[in-house]
């Protein structure tokens, strides 16, 4: 986050249309009706579909700070510029005693943009555990604690330890009315860890930032909350040692990054998040200039990217103009223009591919991603290696790679892995047939093939000329 002192159909179409409804939107400002509303869903579809745009989508997105009194103060400015609807709304639980006696019409809000067709993303300026709930940002959110207190605070059962987790308590019962309302939310806590601007930043380390943020996951999991989707978040300064903040793979499931150092995320900046993510999605949690067709295009593997309140309509960042050359770009979701809970983005389907015998699922080994892994079939357990996107191009994948032959060889035997997705590349390109229940590559006439008709964990996947064998029977998502 910035500084509080800082001043607060066919493109060309779609673009002269959503315009047109733009001028209509600047004199009532009122939100629009929504193109296609979400259904009651669970994490693991949110992530589903996170994993399954990776490198081909991302979504618009913009956060409402203060005040929670509005809560689409900042959505309906977006609205005005561009016409379309973001398909990410960012809400905060905020600290000072206004906003806290708001929360309540925040998360009515998060309710209501989930079921209009949005995306619901949290962030939380905490007060710190040495105070009270209430507090103003100056004095108390980017204040520091000491190392003694900082330990305290890290030691299970300490008295700083206890305030800590009754203050997450505070928001324990928001998070179970979006849970019982059935919707997931991109949950992003002790956020920017890796710069010290606020209390929990900035401390990196076994016990350090990393530590308070898996406190915050081990605290709300073991409360029954699992509709959040756990958004590990860095700030744009020495990304070298990001590693230094990592919590581990099983606390995250989406790697996420800050740009306010410089105005747009470097290519070095977008390998390190990659790297840290192992596979996972990423995604960009706030800027302050809307991305660039340039850099999206450069860029493909974001997930989403999230502007930051006012800064959407500051001059120093952005105009009208590049808004809405960000919004209309090829790759780019709003409102309306994807779906989750009955399948995945633009068309596409997401979940599990099983298949030969009960309980087998399509798998990628350990959550590899490396280009030439070889997958396999294991025991179905719901887990992103086993979530798959069965595209309108053509394509399938996961883990934001695709389902490809090994050079495209038409040989018996050759195997199936994961490999960068490329357009146009018939490698990765495969048809169905609900009868047969066969999964064809055409360019080599062969289908997918569990090797020796094997059914049991760690079986490799292959090509093999096509047959009646079960071992050549799959089930996509539905």
């Amino acid at each position: 986050m910035r500084d509080r002192t800082h001043r607060t159909g066919p493109p060309a179409l779609r673009r002269a249309l959503a315009l047109f409804g733009a001028m209509a939107l600047a004199l009532v400002l009122a939100p629009t009706a929504p193109a296609q509303a979400f259904p009651a869903s669970t994490r693991a579809q949110l992530v589903s579909f996170l994993n399954g745009i990776s490198g081909q989508n991302m979504l618009s997105g913009q956060h409402n700070r203060e005040p929670n009194s509005d809560p689409t103060k900042y959505t309906r400015v977006a609205q005005s510029i561009t016409g379309q609807t973001p398909g990410l709304w960012g809400g905060d639980f905020l600290f000072d005693s206004a906003d806290v006696n708001a929360r309540q019409t925040m998360v009515n809000e998060a309710i209501r943009q989930w079921q209009g067709g949005s995306v619901v993303a949290l962030t939380w300026h905490m007060c710190p555990p040495t105070m009270g709930s209430t507090c103003n940002w100056d004095n108390n959110i980017k204040s520091h604690l000491t190392d003694a207190q900082w330990n305290e605070l890290v030691t299970n059962g300490s008295g700083l330890n206890n305030a800590y987790k009754n203050r997450l308590a505070e928001a324990l019962p928001y998070l179970r009315q979006l849970q019982s309302a059935g919707v997931p939310v991109l949950f992003r806590p002790v956020h920017e860890m890796n710069e010290g601007w606020s209390w929990w930043g900035g401390r990196p380390g076994a016990n350090g930032s990393r530590k308070l943020y898996q406190i915050t996951y081990d605290y709300f999991t073991g409360q029954g909350l699992n509709n959040l989707v756990w958004v590990w978040n860095v700030k744009d300064v020495n990304m070298g040692s990001i590693a230094d903040y990592w919590p581990g793979a099983s606390y995250v499931d989406v790697a996420s990054l800050d740009i306010w150092v410089k105005l747009e995320p470097s290519q070095s900046d977008y390998q390190a998040m990659l790297n840290i993510a192992g596979g996972k999605p990423i995604a960009l949690a706030e800027v302050g200039r809307v991305p660039s067709p340039t850099i999206m295009n450069a860029q493909p593997r974001w997930a989403w990217w999230m502007v930051w309140a006012e800064w959407l309509t500051d001059p120093a960042y952005n105009n009208n103009a590049a808004v809405q050359a960000s919004y209309f770009h090829s790759r780019v979701f709003n409102r309306g223009e994807f779906s989750i809970g009955g399948g995945g983005g633009g068309g596409s389907r997401t979940g599990a591919i099983t298949g030969v015998g009960s309980g087998r699922c399509v798998d990628v080994p350990s959550s590899n991603s490396t280009n030439g892994t070889q997958l396999q079939i294991w025991t179905c357990n719901g887990t992103g290696a086993q979530s798959w996107t069965v595209g309108t191009d053509g394509t399938i994948r996961a883990l934001g790679k695709c389902l490809d032959v090994n050079g495209g060889i038409n040989a018996d035997g050759t195997k199936v892995q994961l490999w960068d997705c490329t357009a146009n590349n018939a490698n990765q390109q495969w048809t169905y047939n609900a009868t047969t229940r066969r999964l064809t590559n055409p360019v080599t006439g062969k289908c997918l093939d569990a090797t020796g008709q094997g059914t049991a964990d760690g079986t490799k996947l292959q090509v093999w000329t096509c047959n009646t064998q079960t071992n050549q029977q799959w089930t996509l998502p539905a």
